[in-house]
């Protein structure tokens, strides 16, 4: 298995620090939701803008960036 990191809910300049420290996410989701959740294998790093996993999970499904794609 190939270990990806995820961004969880970056949406100004901390993303570009984040990025100093931890490298180019594989993905960007724009917030911590049940597609999230369902993409984030055992061996992957995530990386939240605030809070943690424990944070309550978004009603709405968002969408997702995938860095493959840009």
């Amino acid at each position: 298995m190939i270990r990806c990191v995820h961004y969880v809910g970056f949406r100004d300049d901390r993303y570009w620090n984040a990025y100093r420290i931890y490298g180019g996410p594989r993905v960007i989701h724009r917030r911590w939701d049940r597609r999230a959740r369902r993409d984030i294998g055992v061996d992957d790093v995530v990386i939240f803008a605030e809070g943690d996993e424990h944070q309550p999970i978004a009603a709405r499904n968002g969408d997702d960036l995938d860095e493959r794609f840009l």
